[in-house]
């Protein structure tokens, strides 16, 4: 088969309908219980076969390495190094997920890049090989890998998928502000943690498997709120903003700072978006998006 001279290809964002940390392992690691889901937000990436061996990454945020600190990088070279692979690849990498965020953005183009470059140079691995490669690049690239609506436990490379959630819609708003995930979880005691604290995952997966959004809803639990919540009141503020102007339930995604609400009506949804985009509600956060539950395989286009 001819390789493939360009692939356009979309990373999908994801966030987490429930997050509890278990104990934190001896290899540093902490051992994780996570419902995630993909939504419709995503990066653009495209990847353009060159003659000349070489990875080149080009991006429309200055202030993203292009190197092997990009994760894009890491994941071409990790497939070409092991086929040893002759050609180069340019990588165009267009950002929209927000960056340091808890929604995986780096983790999903990574992925992506896998896939892309896994068919650019017709190397027939299956999902599940690629899935096995990416835990070497981040403990979030299977999944993302993966997609749709998951278990996920372990580091994050134990997957299970579940059945998907009814179709929503989603407000994501993020706040002027970064977390770095490594402080947040230095500073996650899990020892101290109360009951109370832990969401519970095992009725999330029960009612999701019965689709009934509104009893998953209700469920939705992020134990790291306990580390960043009084670090940076402001996500709680977005939480409560989000849940009067209409959200079923409202949490942090991951290591946070971004904080997203379901809605079930799109009307509500929609004069939410407005109101956090552009009415008084506007300064909580620095960017807001409308999207949806993303469920569906389709991840690129050939040429």
């Amino acid at each position: 088969m001819p390789m493939i001279r360009h692939l356009g290809l979309k990373a999908y964002g994801k966030i987490n309908l429930g997050l509890d940390v278990l104990k934190k392992r001896e290899d540093g690691y902490h051992e994780v219980r996570m419902i995630m889901q993909t939504v419709g937000l995503y990066d653009k990436i495209d990847l353009y076969l060159k003659e000349t061996p070489g990875i080149t990454v080009e991006t429309n945020l200055y202030y993203l390495p292009v190197n092997e600190n990009n994760l894009v990088y890491k994941a071409a070279k990790l497939l070409m190094d092991e086929f040893h692979i002759n050609h180069g690849v340019t990588i165009h990498l267009k950002k929209f997920i927000p960056v340091s965020a808890g929604m995986a953005g780096g983790s999903s183009d990574a992925a992506a890049v896998l896939f892309g470059v896994n068919k650019m140079f017709n190397l027939g691995l299956s999902m599940e090989a690629l899935m096995e490669r990416g835990v070497k690049i981040g403990a979030d690239v299977p999944y993302c890998v993966m997609r749709g609506t998951a278990l996920s436990e372990g580091i994050g490379e134990i997957l299970t998928p579940l059945p998907p959630i009814p179709q929503c819609q989603v407000l994501i708003a993020k706040p002027g502000i970064s977390v770095s995930t490594k402080f947040v979880y230095e500073h996650l005691d899990a020892a101290s943690l109360r009951p109370s604290d832990h969401p519970d995952i095992d009725g999330m997966i029960a009612a999701i498997r019965e689709r009934d959004i509104y009893g998953a809803a209700s469920l939705l639990g992020n134990v790291l709120e306990t580390v960043t919540i009084p670090e940076y009141p402001v996500i709680a503020e977005i939480k409560d903003r989000l849940k009067s102007l209409g959200a079923v339930n409202a949490l942090m995604s991951g290591s946070g700072p971004t904080v997203f609400g379901i809605f079930t009506s799109p009307k509500a949804a929609e004069e939410a978006y407005e109101e956090m985009r552009y009415g008084k509600s506007a300064n909580l956060a620095k960017s807001v998006y409308l999207t949806n539950f993303y469920n569906t395989k389709e991840v690129s286009h050939g040429k």
